[in-house]
């Protein structure tokens, strides 16, 4: 028995109607209350009536009796308010507070289908009933899951805000940078953004030879000797910044091109990035300020210089000729990435419901991704019409799916009601 199916039991109501105590009361359970994800007891808010009287608090759920005593319960002011502690088992010991044993009390079939269900050896468990359930139950989760994933992205967003002292604008080009990486190359991106603070940038956003010298030097791609003007110019003048300012730079073995596309490698994105530094400065407050997800989509078209249309790498000059813009696809992930949790954490941090309605909105107006996962979810019977979708869709996987946490999914609770 594990806590999360007793759990499953008690949200759902699936025990049975004449409940009572382990001392003889009758229980009826008004509200099971809601569930707390932070310190402190399993729900908060329930209403439950024992005996003649009627509760309102907290519930405490255990497999055993005796582990409130073992997770020292009994000591934490955080438990003062439980008025029902839930438990599969009575063992040795009880806390002073009244107790119910659900052992024999609901359907083990319930048990035994999700035994069989968590256990499957699919991609996902229901990978061979999720199409079957009504698009409304999906399209109703994944409205669930898409607001979870962005309240988790400001968790993490609000942790950098208070490093970069509430700085937004530095927040936002940290996060840009990270996301610039691909994956590949997030962490050595987010590391040049520390070393290479955007306030330093800001002041020199009218010579773009400076800004590029500066990403580019304290990326340590200027520490070799290079035969071309271009890469000797920037050279020049970041051995400048770097005295006047006491930059650093990072190993440049830091960085990977092995399996990218060319267009993908970190002195192409580097580039890109610079040009979009150079051409919109504080990018945030423009993104905070408009409506148009076109007007803010715009800020990301770039194309780079001349140099760049026979380069990949300095000195390295490629047969393959070609103007290097931005993409489509690049600009989309920036918004998802980048724009949309920003955005949606500026509007929670202040309490501004239209700023978040608008990150969410944008999503909706952008193309559904098309990675593995989501043409595997395709291939079970779903499908997604944007953005907002794929990416509740991806969050649903990383960490309800790949963790087996079927008991708080509601596909799950329609399949189970099914079978």
């Amino acid at each position: 028995m594990k806590e999360d199916f007793i759990y499953y039991l008690w949200e759902n109501r699936l025990l049975q109607l004449d409940l009572k105590t382990i001392d003889g009361e009758d229980i009826k359970i008004l509200s099971v209350g809601t569930r707390n994800y932070d310190s402190g007891a399993d729900y908060n808010n329930a209403r439950i009536k024992i005996g003649a009287t009627l509760w309102a608090g907290q519930v405490e759920i255990h497999v055993h009796s005796s582990d409130w005593f073992k997770h020292n319960h009994q000591n934490d002011d955080n438990y003062n308010n439980v008025i029902l502690h839930v438990v599969y088992e009575c063992d040795n010991k009880s806390p002073p507070i009244p107790t119910l044993e659900v052992k024999g009390k609901f359907d083990v079939s319930l048990l035994h289908k999700y035994e069989t269900f968590v256990n499957s050896k699919n991609w996902i468990p229901c990978e061979d009933s999720i199409g079957d359930v009504h698009a409304f139950t999906v399209v109703s989760w994944l409205d669930r899951m898409l607001i979870e994933h962005l309240e988790n992205e400001c968790k993490e967003l609000d942790f950098r805000l208070k490093n970069n002292r509430y700085d937004w604008e530095q927040t936002f080009y940290q996060r840009l940078m990270r996301y610039f990486g691909l994956k590949v190359n997030n962490d050595s991106f987010e590391y040049l953004s520390r070393l290479l603070p955007f306030n330093l940038l800001q002041r020199h956003l009218d010579n773009e030879v400076y800004v590029a010298a500066m990403m580019f030097g304290c990326a340590g791609f200027l520490e070799n000797d290079f035969e071309e003007e271009y890469p000797n110019l920037l050279k020049r003048e970041f051995r400048m910044l770097k005295s006047k300012f006491g930059l650093k730079v990072m190993p440049s073995s830091n960085w990977k091109f092995l399996r990218l596309r060319p267009p993908n490698f970190p002195t192409i994105r580097i580039a890109q990035v610079s040009k979009i530094i150079t051409k919109n400065g504080a990018m945030f407050s423009k993104i905070r300020d408009s409506d148009n997800i076109e007007e803010i989509m715009e800020l990301f078209d770039v194309e780079l210089d001349e140099y760049w249309n026979n380069h990949f790498q300095f000195d390295k000059v490629s047969d393959y000729v070609k103007k290097k813009v931005l993409g489509k696809t690049a600009v989309e992930l920036s918004m998802i990435n980048t724009v949309v949790p920003m955005l949606f954490h500026y509007g929670k941090y202040h309490g501004l419901e239209s700023h978040k309605e608008k990150a969410m909105s944008y999503l909706e107006n952008i193309e559904a991704e098309n990675n593995l996962i989501i043409r595997s979810f395709c291939q079970c019977g779903l499908s997604f019409q944007n953005a907002f979708q794929t990416q509740a869709a991806l969050y649903m996987y990383k960490y309800y799916c790949r963790r087996r946490r079927c008991l708080e999914c509601r596909i799950y609770l329609m399949l189970s009601k099914n079978r």
